[in-house]
C-alpha cells in the first residue's frame, strides 16, 4: 500500500502542486475574510501567507522549489496591475480636476514613506543594510527590489518589508483614516495606494470604486517617484 509520504514525494515533484497550494491557501484566506464580513483584520493575503509558510516549514520545502509552481501566479501580477487602468479610466475626469492636489500629495507621500522608514529603522538601531532595504517599503515589489539593488541593499529583505507594509496598510489603513476624519474617497485611495501599494489598492477597490481608482493611480506614480527620488537622495546624502 502506498504511504502518504510516497504520495507527497510524487506530488512534490510537480510544480503544479505549489501552484494549487497557493490558490487553495488564498481561497481559504478569502473564505475567512468573507465569513468575518470583510473585516480588514482578517486580510486574506496574510492568512494565505501563514498557511503556506506553515506547509513549507512542515514539509521542509525550500522557497526555490515552491516558487517553481508559484511563478505562474507571480506572472499574473503584471496583467492584474494593468487591469487597474480600468477603474482609473472611469474616473479620468475627476483625476484631471484634481491633478495638482494629486501631484503634491504623491510627492509628499513618497518622501514621507521613505524618510519615515529610514528614521524608524535608525531609532530602533538598524544596520546600514536594513536602512537601505527599508527605504522603498511602500513601493510595489518589483520596483522596490530594483531600487534596493541600485543603492546597495538586500532585495529579499526589501520584498519582506514591502509585503508587511502592504498587509499592515490594508488592515489598519481604513480605521486610521476614519479616526483622522478623512471621508473623501479620492483622498483615502491616494493614501492607501501611496502607503501600501498593491495590497492596499486591492483593499481600496473592495470598499469603493473611486478609492480603488485613485489607489491604483497612487501606486503607479509612487513607484515612479520613488524610483527617481530615493536613489537620487541616497547618492546626494551619502555620495554613493
Amino acid at each position: 500500500m502506498t504511504s502518504i509520504a510516497d504520495i507527497w514525494v510524487y506530488l512534490s515533484a510537480s510544480p503544479l502542486l505549489h501552484l494549487a497550494l497557493t490558490l487553495v491557501a488564498y481561497q481559504a484566506g478569502y473564505a475567512v475574510y468573507r465569513w468575518r464580513k470583510f473585516n480588514p483584520i482578517f486580510n486574506p493575503v496574510l492568512i494565505a501567507i501563514i498557511i503556506l509558510v506553515t506547509i513549507l516549514l512542515v514539509t521542509h520545502t525550500s522557497y526555490q522549489t515552491y516558487f517553481q509552481g508559484a511563478q505562474f501566479v507571480h506572472f499574473l501580477l503584471g496583467p492584474a496591475t494593468v487591469a487597474l487602468a480600468i477603474p482609473l479610466y472611469r474616473q479620468v475626469a475627476r483625476v484631471r480636476k484634481s491633478a495638482l492636489a494629486v501631484t503634491v500629495s504623491l510627492i509628499v507621500g513618497s518622501i514621507t514613506a521613505a524618510a519615515s522608514a529610514v528614521f524608524i529603522t535608525w531609532v530602533l538601531g538598524g544596520t546600514r543594510d536594513s536602512f537601505v532595504s527599508m527605504a522603498p517599503k511602500s513601493v510595489t515589489t518589483p520596483v522596490a527590489m530594483g531600487i534596493t539593488e541600485q543603492i546597495g541593499g538586500l532585495p529579499t529583505l526589501t520584498a519582506m518589508f514591502v509585503i508587511l507594509t502592504g498587509i499592515t496598510g490594508a488592515m489598519l489603513g481604513a480605521p486610521l483614516l476614519n479616526a483622522l476624519g478623512i471621508r473623501d474617497w479620492a483622498a483615502r485611495g491616494l493614501a492607501m495606494g501611496t502607503a501600501s501599494h498593491g495590497i492596499g489598492t486591492a483593499r481600496a477597490l473592495q470598499v469603493n470604486e473611486i478609492a480603488g481608482a485613485f489607489a491604483g493611480l497612487a501606486m503607479g506614480l509612487n513607484a515612479l517617484a520613488s524610483a527617481l527620488l530615493i536613489p537620487a537622495a541616497w547618492h546626494l546624502i551619502f555620495g554613493r
